[in-house]
């Protein structure tokens, strides 16, 4: 072993520190290509996330590896960087007053206003979807509330997210226990497959209602052809600073129907960023 391998192996073994330099790097070059606002608050974090990632690629900085990006800005590196600095973080019924919200207000208001214009393109778009919990989570609530007419309407759901590796997740509809455990009873029996006493999967008929899709919500242009009725977009602004969260909250407004809702996460307000939407209730707004 050369003594620069030595170094380079007793690095990766004691963990490593950022420098400055390397924090405004790699601060820079996250918000440029996925807008999420790193403060100093988050650089312990940015270590903890990317030390494994150093490791896997035998590097020994974090200048290393960021000089490792430049010459190696593949679709695959930068998918792995994000999927290491966000948090996937959901469950089935998370934050139910939305779901309550979403089938006693939206889907009445929508099948009343499309009945009368003779259409039954019901469109909605998970915005961050994530492992796919709250996809799933909303197509089960459009079967319950239209029952047998559901296969009359095209109902079906978009979701998207950034990482890649949430969506493979998402696509694969297998949740532990525990993952589910807030959901009705009958949503079990009526939507899920059991595999075993910790293991369950989202039944077949319910996956094929759900198109996903990566997408980055910081893009430019949205490429959507057709505006949709609701938009599910909780937890994700959260990582955006204020110029980046009017842009989103902008696309987000364009992309709605004329008096459709978008639902954020609680600990998210529009209040300062987009005063184009309505305030409709805590984390609720519309597009009059």
């Amino acid at each position: 072993m050369t003594e620069q391998d030595f170094l380079k192996e007793f690095n990766l073994e004691r963990g490593m520190n950022i420098s400055d330099a390397e924090f405004k790097l790699f601060r820079d070059l996250i918000y440029r290509h996925f807008g999420i606002n790193l403060t100093e608050e988050k650089r312990s974090l940015l270590v903890r996330r990317l030390q494994q990632l150093l490791r896997k690629n035998r590097l020994s900085s974090f200048g290393e590896y960021y000089e490792y990006l430049k010459k190696h800005p593949s679709d695959e590196n930068f998918t792995e960087l994000v999927n290491r600095i966000t948090t996937n973080y959901t469950f089935f019924n998370r934050e139910p007053d939305h779901f309550t919200f979403f089938v006693e207000r939206c889907l009445p208001e929508i099948r009343s206003r499309l009945s009368a214009l003779g259409s039954r393109d019901l469109r909605v778009w998970c915005a961050a979807s994530s492992t796919g919990e709250e996809p799933y989570m909303l197509v089960m609530l459009m079967m319950e509330f239209f029952k047998g007419e559901y296969p009359m309407w095209d109902a079906g759901l978009l979701a998207t997210d950034l990482s890649r590796q949430a969506l493979t997740t998402a696509m694969a509809g297998r949740y532990r226990a525990e993952q589910v455990e807030l959901m009705p009873k009958s949503f079990l029996l009526n939507y899920f497959v059991k595999i075993s006493e910790d293991l369950y999967e989202v039944n077949p008929r319910v996956k094929r209602e759900v198109t996903y899709r990566r997408f980055n919500l910081i893009n430019q242009a949205y490429p959507f052809r057709k505006p949709f009725d609701v938009i599910f977009c909780r937890n994700v602004m959260i990582y955006f600073d204020e110029q980046t969260k009017a842009q989103v909250a902008d696309q987000l407004f364009n992309s709605l129907r004329p008096g459709g809702y978008l639902f954020i996460g609680h600990s998210e307000t529009l209040t300062r960023i987009n005063s184009r939407f309505h305030y409709v209730k805590p984390a609720v707004y519309r597009r009059p």
